[in-house]
């Protein structure tokens, strides 16, 4: 035992301290006690003395030989009859009775001041009564500061107010309640996030006497949340299409939502195109467009360059540097090379300390050893700068963002490219017809839809006689094998139509192409083979419908192999789908096609198109057929055909993008005026040659084509006097002037003549030679009761 007075200076000293500790009373009393301890007292300890109450604790002493020694000790306050005070302290030796009580009772103590959890007491008025250490440090006061205080005389309002209630909640049922909350500590910018257990606290009644609650620090665990719903949500958005602008957006969109306060995502020009970029070889600087970005702020005010714009970096920037070392990096906005880069950059600078920018990560997006961009990280909102894991963060969802750009740039590339081919193979303007006025569309399927470019087609050729074919068709697939098909069809029907064959024995000839293709791929070995053969037929094949309209009878005949049937407008603006036999798709075989042949008034249009026209909607193909029909009422017989083929998009092609690829091809007939034909039936005479010569020329004067009369003269002749020799009557000779001049003699023989070439001696054979090389062209058309041998010559502009 010994004795202090109110200065804390040894007063007394028992035989049982100096075994303690070693000293005799004549060396210890009149010193100061606090030269006997080996450290500081602990912080337990101190309010019980400063408010002169009995209290216990462990003390670190030091004894004679300077050995210290850790004793558990009780001290009190005494009060002297003139007035004086000072302290009694009993020192209690290890395995002295009594000692492991009080130890315990120190132990419980200690535990609750050292805790990591913030422990505070309520009484049912919710005013504290008492806490612990770290509730202190945490509200940065000492207890006897806050004790009588309502939560919100400590903490900020809106976090005491969540608090007050729930304890008004727990004092009333008696039940624990829990509360997550993220908030900056007194005197500190950034948050944290807390856990908060209120309890009630009960006498043994089980009556409650107040609250108490337990706040952990869970910043470390919050943060590592939120950096995994990031990459959560980076793993599901980004990526959606295959675009390369709204990938880096998505980018943008998903690192502003929890991650930073501003994000921008520029593209090398070069890397987006068609040629990669090597950004190691920049030495004037680096140029990058502004693909994307986001910000916390509506509108993106910190932005110094607009979405779509490009900007140069130099070449000593941090953000060159990145991209020229393919390595992250984050800067506080006091670095040295930032601060250099902002002294160059006025508008960046600015508004870096108009919105206090603080912290910034730099990082390159590559993919498959390509530089693409680069993306840029900005708090300046969020009080915490970025730490490492921020950078780890960073990195990762810019690494799929790179690989999803870079899917979408070759996805590009390659559709690109496949659309150039598709161009290629399709009309890219038809020529003026005296037949018809003609009008197309080809709209692709748009980049997200996932189908490819398909193999739809149409096409307009010119035939014999002033006629004109019209043909639409589809090929199963998408892709380039899809596309080689569909060339395929395109010149079998061209090289077909120019043999004047009608619709039905066409689609007959080009069924057997297609069944020959398919048989060719199942003998194929090799890459694509598989593919070829799914192109060329697979299970349904091709679909093809064939129409020929000829403007001097104004018959419109027409055959379908699996294909849509076409529309018929009449001039009063009534719609017709005119019954067609359905016959089957290209590549079957075996079964028979037939034609229909229709009478049209001048004025008709006529619409063809592929499956995707109709069934773009949701409804089905009946529904797109109903909605095709309104559309073409609705357009009115006196629209432009171009206005048509808007018309008719616009209607059936929600958002004007197609999920599959369409072809429209609108024709609407113009007939051949009577004035504009000449015929004469001729009897199988050779003396009527002469005088049918002469009714030629004599009508070209009627026509004002005096130009035309020897070349006319001399065909005339020749294939009159042909069909009158080897030919079976009647015989008709019929002259057409429309843009060309056409000579066209049918007789009832199905011999066709041949073009070769006379021997010297030789009497014949040299009249159709002549005719081939005076005429633009000249071919044999076949008919159900003979044949027609026609030839066209061109004239000269104006007639």
């Amino acid at each position: 035992m010994a004795a202090l007075d109110a200065r804390g200076v040894l007063t007394a000293w028992t035989a049982g301290a100096g075994r303690l500790l070693g000293y005799r009373p004549d060396e210890v009393v009149g010193r100061a006690a606090a030269d006997l301890l080996a450290v500081d007292l602990p912080a337990s300890v101190l309010p019980g003395i400063e408010r002169r109450e009995e209290c216990n604790g462990r003390v670190m002493l030091r004894r004679r030989d300077g050995r210290a020694v850790e004793i558990d000790v009780h001290a009190a306050p005494t009060h002297g009859t003139r007035g004086n005070s000072g302290w009694v302290v009993v020192a209690l030796e290890p395995g002295e009775p009594g000692s492991r009580h009080d130890t315990a009772a120190a132990l419980r103590n200690w535990a609750l001041d050292q805790m990591p959890i913030v422990l505070g007491i309520y009484d049912r008025e919710k005013r504290m009564v008492g806490g612990n250490e770290e509730a202190q440090r945490v509200i940065a006061a000492r207890e006897e500061a806050v004790l009588g205080l309502r939560p919100g005389e400590i903490f900020p309002s809106l976090i005491a107010d969540q608090v007050e209630q729930l304890m008004t909640q727990v004092i009333r049922t008696g039940e624990r309640s829990t509360l997550e909350m993220v908030t900056p500590l007194p005197g500190e910018s950034h948050a944290h996030a807390w856990s908060v257990f209120l309890y009630p606290v009960k006498d043994p009644a089980g009556t409650v006497r107040g609250v108490s609650t337990a706040a952990l620090d869970t910043t470390t665990q919050y943060r590592a949340r939120q950096r995994l719903a990031v990459v959560n949500a980076a793993s599901v958005r980004i990526g959606s299409t295959l675009d390369t602008v709204r990938t880096a957006q998505e980018l943008a969109d998903v690192a502003t939502e929890q991650f930073a306060d501003f994000v921008s995502v520029d593209l090398l020009d070069s890397a987006v195109g068609d040629n990669e970029a090597d950004p190691r070889r920049a030495t004037a600087g680096v140029l990058l467009r502004r693909a994307a970005q986001q910000s916390v702020l509506d509108g993106c005010p910190e932005s110094a360059v607009e979405p779509g714009k490009t900007e140069r970096y130099s070449g000593d920037s941090p953000l060159a540097r990145a991209l020229v070392t393919g390595r992250p990096s984050r800067y506080a906005i006091d670095n040295p090379d930032i601060q250099a880069w902002l002294e160059h950059d006025t508008a960046r600078a600015r508004s870096a300390r108009a919105y206090g920018i603080h912290s910034l990560i730099v990082v390159p997006l590559l993919a498959r050893g390509t530089t693409l961009g680069l993306a840029v990280f900005l708090r300046h909102r969020t009080p915490d700068p970025f730490d490492t894991d921020d950078l780890l963060l960073a990195e990762e969802i810019t690494a799929r963002a790179a690989l999803c750009i870079d899917n979408a740039r070759r996805y590009t590339h390659e559709r690109n490219t496949v659309l150039a081919l598709q161009r290629s193979m399709l009309p890219q303007r038809t020529s003026p017809h005296v037949a018809v006025a003609v009008a197309s569309r080809h709209p692709s399927a748009g980049s997200g839809s996932g189908a490819g470019v398909g193999g739809d087609w149409f096409d307009v050729v010119p035939l014999s006689g002033g006629r004109v074919a019209l043909v639409v068709g589809d090929v199963v697939g998408h892709g380039i094998q899809a596309l080689a098909t569909m060339g395929r069809l395109r010149l079998a029907v061209r090289t077909l139509a120019d043999m004047d064959m009608p619709p039905d024995e066409l689609l007959t000839h080009l069924d057997d192409l297609v069944l020959r293709l398919a048989d060719r791929a199942d003998r194929e070995e090799g890459p694509g083979a598989e593919e070829m053969q799914t192109a060329v037929a697979g299970e349904i094949g091709a679909t093809c419908l064939y129409a020929v309209y000829d403007p001097l009878s104004r018959r419109y005949t027409l055959a379908r192999a699996g294909h849509p049937v076409s529309a018929v407008v009449a001039p009063d603006g009534t719609v017709d789908f005119p019954e067609l036999p359905d016959g089957p798709p290209l590549g079957l075989g075996g079964l028979p096609f037939e034609s229909v042949e229709l009478e049209l008034p001048d004025g008709s249009l006529i619409a063809l198109f592929t499956n995707g026209l109709i069934e773009s909607g949701e409804s089905g193909a009946d529904a797109g057929f109903d909605r095709l029909s309104r559309a073409l009422t609705a357009s009115g017989g006196t629209s432009s055909l171009e206005q048509i083929c808007d018309n008719v998009l616009d209607a059936l092609l929600p958002g004007g993008v197609p999920s599959d690829d369409v072809a429209v091809l609108l024709a609407r007939t113009q007939g051949m005026d009577a004035s504009q034909v000449a015929i004469w039936d001729l009897p199988a005479d050779p003396a009527v040659v002469a005088r049918t010569r002469k009714m030629a020329i004599d009508q070209l004067a009627a026509w004002g084509l005096e130009e035309a009369s020897f070349v006319t003269e001399l065909v005339v002749s020749e294939l009159v006097t042909n069909a009158i020799r080897h030919a079976v009557a009647p015989i008709q000779l019929r002259l057409i002037h429309e843009s060309s001049l056409i000579c066209e003699v049918s007789d009832a023989s199905s011999t066709a003549p041949h073009l070769r070439r006379a021997r010297v001696f030789d009497e014949g054979g040299r009249g159709l030679l002549l005719v081939a090389q005076l005429t633009q062209r000249w071919g044999t058309r076949h008919t159900p009761h003979g044949k027609i041998i026609w030839a066209e010559q061109s004239l000269p502009t104006g007639h």
